[in-house]
Formats: C-alpha cells, sequence, structure tokens
C-alpha cells in the first residue's frame, strides 16, 4: 500500500502490513464500492474508486481525544495534496471502532471530531462561507479548503447508504463537487440515477434533508450525519458547541 505519511492509497503492496481492523475496512470498502448487482449510490465515489483517486487513512477509537489528532493530520495532509489525486478524490476516515453504539451516539462523536478539528485548525475560516452552519451557504472547512462531509456507522441499518463496518469519514472538497457539476447535463442525469439507487439500496425512504448546495431551504450540515430514520436535530451541534468560530 502506497503511504504519503498518513494517507494511503488502495492498491499496494504493503496490505499484509496493516492491522486486522484496518485491512478488514479496506476490504469490505473495496466490496461496497465494487458491488456491480447492488451498486452502491454515490456513483462518483464508484468512480473515483475505480480511478484510484480516493485515499484513505485511519483513527483510533472516536472517543479517545488521539482520534481527532489523527483525523486532523489526515486532512490536512489530504488538503495540501488534493489536487493531485484527480477530479474525484475524497479522503476516506476509518475508526476503530465499537459496535455497540446507537445511531444517536455515534452523531454525537461525529460532531464531536468536526468540533475538534475546527478547534486544531492552523488557517483562517474562509471568508466567503458564513460562520453560521444555519445560513444555506455555510459548509464545513479545514485548512483553508471547504468540505462536504459524510459519516456511516455500523448502527444503521434501515438507511445501509449510511452503513459501514467501522464508523467512517468520507470527506470531499467542495472543488471535485463544482468540476463535477460541470459536467451539465450528464451530472444531472448522475444525480437522477443516484437518487433511484438510493430507493432500492435503502429500506427507509431517501431522507428529506438531501438537498442542493446553494439552495435557499437546503442546510449542509443536516446532510453530513442522517439519522437511520426521518427524525433530524434542530440545531447545529457543530455551532452549539464551539459557540463561534475561530478565525485566527
Amino acid at each position: 500500500m502506497t503511504k504519503i505519511n498518513s494517507l494511503f492509497t488502495a492498491n499496494s503492496s504493503g496490505l499484509h502490513k496493516l492491522e486486522d481492523w484496518k485491512q478488514n475496512a479496506l476490504d469490505r470498502f473495496q466490496i461496497k464500492m465494487t458491488d456491480k448487482e447492488r451498486p452502491f449510490p454515490c456513483i462518483p465515489a464508484t468512480i473515483g474508486y475505480a480511478k484510484n483517486q480516493l485515499r484513505y487513512g485511519f483513527a483510533d477509537d472516536p472517543r479517545e481525544p488521539a482520534s481527532i489528532q489523527q483525523t486532523a493530520a489526515i486532512l490536512k495532509e489530504f488538503t495540501e495534496h488534493s489536487r493531485e489525486f484527480g477530479s474525484y478524490t475524497s479522503v476516506i476516515i476509518f475508526y476503530k471502532t465499537p459496535d455497540n453504539l446507537s445511531v444517536k451516539e455515534y452523531e454525537q462523536l461525529f460532531w464531536e471530531q468536526l468540533t475538534g478539528l475546527s478547534e486544531m485548525d492552523e488557517a483562517e475560516w474562509p471568508n466567503e462561507i458564513p460562520k453560521d452552519p444555519h445560513d444555506s451557504l455555510w459548509e464545513f472547512c479545514f485548512y483553508g479548503e471547504k468540505y462536504f462531509v459524510y459519516c456511516a456507522t455500523p448502527a444503521h441499518k434501515n438507511r445501509q447508504s449510511r452503513h459501514f463496518d467501522t464508523m467512517m469519514l468520507a470527506v470531499t472538497p467542495r472543488w471535485v463537487l463544482q468540476e463535477f457539476m460541470k459536467k451539465g447535463a450528464l451530472a444531472s442525469r448522475i444525480k437522477n440515477q443516484i437518487r433511484k439507487r438510493l430507493k432500492k439500496y435503502d429500506t427507509t425512504a431517501i431522507h428529506p434533508d438531501l438537498n442542493r448546495y446553494g439552495a435557499d431551504d437546503n442546510f449542509e450540515w443536516r446532510q453530513y450525519f442522517l439519522r437511520d430514520d426521518d427524525t433530524t436535530i434542530s440545531k447545529c451541534p457543530f455551532h452549539r458547541l464551539l459557540g463561534t468560530f475561530r478565525n485566527k
């Protein structure tokens, strides 16, 4: 496995050196991305996997403070190199995960991770991004880069599109999403196909919080962590925990 400090690719010679839980996570991820009979809904993610443009990192139990430091190191390195990896790149972060937690407990751990990352951020929050997550143009930023964050957990059952054997983050730069949208009609067709796949992949309806970035009724933070039912929290925990964002 090719390694650049804390980042890995999926097609290299060092796989046998990984701890069992890390190897199992990569194996399960490969199965999810390459399943032809039950294709994963996010088509750009499967393209990124097929093109070997995804990068991978591993962090400790998300209940441990060290996991935030490890995630920060992974995300900083990815931010510095992401434009070298291709237009479908994302970084996938697997956590050494307890399997006896509820969806809401994982939800809390997820927001603790994002809050901790923001507290460790060495760069200023981009001026064009609102500080209030209840603004439709808000999105998570780290090291000066704008990101969409997706979380999957072992506790998700009905929403298999948000299920994984470990707690997992998929962090995608905004510029990747913008490049995808430039494809015009093709992007529109792919988005429609994604929703069709979601309906087949999950045993519950598409979550009402899934929306389009920049729409007046859209809030990005609601899409980062979708519960296993249609409920959602009323106030963004990131805002509540931080109070205000730090601009260094």
